[in-house]
């Protein structure tokens, strides 16, 4: 499968541009994000997430035993539990996993424990800390909507 994605802030000035190919249930993705002060360019693969802020960082990734990568302010990221672990299935339950969560635009990486509690098959609540937030996903199980802070452009529904 392949898929171009793009979202927009909701109540920050952002914009993402993912285009994504799905095979055997590996994602790889190639996108853009721009942010207020930044353009920030990504190449994912299973198990690396390259990583350019226009002009002035670069860096790559490893996954160092995590469960997944998780990007600040993408909603591609938290598709990838939910694809791979198939959480909106109807009969799946929340599910813990330790990501490696990388800071925008500073680049920096860090171990976040989250949890995905799916509502149904549409939906899940996001926790991560003391955050939560509401998503969306479409049948495909790619992010429509991320309460507060990004929808989906365009087609929301496969």
């Amino acid at each position: 499968m392949h898929r171009t994605l793009v979202w927009h802030g909701m109540s920050v000035p952002l914009m993402e541009i993912a285009h994504v190919v799905v095979n055997d249930g590996q994602i790889r993705a190639t996108g853009t994000q721009i942010g207020s002060e930044y353009e920030l360019r990504y190449a994912l693969t299973p198990l690396t997430l390259e990583l350019e802020i226009v002009d002035r960082i670069h860096r790559r990734f490893d996954l160092d035993g995590a469960d997944f990568f998780d990007l600040g302010f993408s909603p591609l990221f938290n598709s990838l539990p939910v694809m791979r672990d198939h959480l909106l299935d109807g009969n799946s339950s929340a599910r813990d996993y330790v990501m490696r969560w990388i800071s925008v635009p500073e680049l920096s990486a860090e171990s976040s424990h989250q949890r995905y509690e799916p509502e149904g098959t549409d939906r899940l609540t996001f926790i991560a800390g003391d955050f939560r937030a509401r998503v969306e996903f479409d049948t495909e199980g790619f992010v429509t909507t991320y309460e507060g802070l990004t929808r989906r452009v365009g087609r929301t529904n496969s």
